[in-house]
């Protein structure tokens, strides 16, 4: 591995010499400038680290010192002067300085500085490196899918992403992928090197779900025995994923509505307002408009996470990309499971992207999944996809033909209304009993004049 690149940057030869002579010793790289315009061309050379002298012949440090942090803002700055005044100090901090050191200085503390700096730009290094590998799988790109309607989902994100939108809603059937969205859009933004916390609204009870949120107190409540960090607070100039917001209570949703509005919260227990910038998003598949008519969600809420709105669709209706999505898992679980699947065998292509996928793409991939663990030869088979048997069963079991016919428009209207029931009236979980998509099922809602019985 090559050694660090220090520049030295100082009119004075034998500073430079006295400078040089000891960072050599410790396995450094040096170079050096007795100018700001050699300095200037020695760090786009490449350096990681500059001890800069605040006199020079031709220019002032604090200028060179701007020049170098627009080149590179990540290049470490050690400020050298003989003349040190608070006014100094604070404007090369302010500029981006990493420190300064006062002439004369001692050799053994330079060294340990640039020792300290130079572990900074490591470990500045290695988190960047990790977030880099972090976000590579949820780079927008890599979203699978080559439908009309994939392209267009895959260039809302990237304009959402790059967007200066503190909230977005996502919105769709349960298995769509909306967990995969917010990261795409996190990592694909300038927030992508801050943190990203997710919550699932629906997995805590009330109180528990406000602490976690906003953090509390000491005291705050029982078993409050310290006081704690909310994720709003942690996820500061980064993304909170709240996954099933139409689940959170309306208290709730009366703080989070505060929050979106002002920017600020109160620990639980708390009497400070804390100030945080966040992005948030949102998530549900529930039709948030029928929740608001219901009294279960906040209109305003509503309207205020609604600012751009992202529908995932359903797997059915791009059923074209489902021989890539299935290449795709079947590659990922022959790794995963050591076996050399090469693809399904007659027609069950075919018939796998006809199936409904009421779950869909989390449906296709535990399919395959179990279908890896269990089948047996290099082609993955009918009998390897249990709801296709299931299916095709169901759909002729137990039917017969009444000998009289049958009104097929009477049928079918107590088929949707069977579904709306067995849903509780979501409209969504309806269609996909009936294989329909929600547009579909409103036209035949609409058609029979069906409403909701109060209960």
């Amino acid at each position: 591995m090559q050694p660090p690149t220090i520049l030295i940057v100082d009119d004075e030869q034998l500073i430079r010499w006295s400078l040089a002579s000891r960072l050599s010793d410790e396995g450094y790289r040096i170079v050096e400038a007795a100018t700001a315009a050699d300095a200037i061309a020695r760090h786009s050379e490449g350096v990681d680290l500059v001890l800069l002298d605040y006199r020079l012949p031709d220019g002032d440090g604090i200028d060179v010192l701007k020049r170098i942090k627009a080149a590179d803002p990540e290049t470490l700055v050690i400020m050298l002067t003989a003349h040190s005044t608070i006014e100094l100090a604070v404007e090369a901090m302010k500029q981006g300085a990493y420190h300064y050191a006062n002439k004369p200085f001692n050799l053994d503390e330079i060294a340990m500085l640039v020792e300290k700096a130079l572990e900074t730009t490591r470990l500045r290094r290695e988190v960047r490196t990790l977030r880099t590998s972090q976000a590579q799988p949820y780079d927008i790109e890599r979203m699978i899918g080559e439908s009309d309607a994939m392209r267009a989902t895959r260039a809302l994100l990237r304009k959402v992403a790059t967007s200066p939108a503190s909230t977005v809603l996502l919105t769709g059937e349960s298995g769509t992928g909306k967990d995969l969205a917010a990261k795409a859009i996190h990592y694909a933004s300038d927030r992508a090197t801050r943190p990203f916390m997710n919550i699932t609204c629906s997995a805590l009870p009330e109180n528990l779900l406000e602490s976690e949120l906003f953090g509390h107190e000491r005291g705050a409540f029982t078993g409050a025995d310290r006081q704690k960090r909310g994720l709003f607070e942690m996820a500061d100039s980064g993304t909170v994923f709240l996954d099933e917001i139409g689940e959170m209570v309306p208290v709730l949703q009366a703080k989070l509505l505060r929050f979106l509005e002002e920017k600020t919260f109160k620990r639980v227990g708390g009497a400070a307002d804390i100030r945080v910038d966040v992005r948030v998003i949102a998530a549900t598949n529930r039709q948030l408009e029928d929740e608001v008519r219901a009294g279960k969600f906040r209109e305003d809420l509503y309207y205020r996470l609604n600012v751009l709105p992202i529908l995932l669709i359903p797997l059915r209706e791009r059923a074209v990309d489902i021989p890539l999505l299935l290449h795709y898992y079947i590659d990922t679980y022959n790794r995963e499971f050591k076996k050399r699947v090469k693809g399904v065998s007659g027609d069950v292509l075919g018939r796998l992207q006809t199936y409904g996928w009421p779950g869909n793409v989390r449906e296709l991939r535990n399919a395959v999944e179990r279908a890896m663990l269990l089948g047996e030869g290099e082609q993955l088979t009918a009998e390897d996809f249990p709801m296709l048997t299931r299916t095709r069963g169901a759909l002729t079991e137990g039917i017969e033909l009444p000998a009289n016919g049958i009104d097929l428009e009477t049928l079918e209207r107590a088929l949707v209304v069977q579904a709306l029931e067995r849903s509780g009236w979501n409209q969504t979980r309806a269609a996909a009993l009936l294989g329909l998509n929600r547009d579909q099922i409103r036209y035949r809602i609409d058609k029979f004049k069906l409403e909701r019985t109060p209960a």
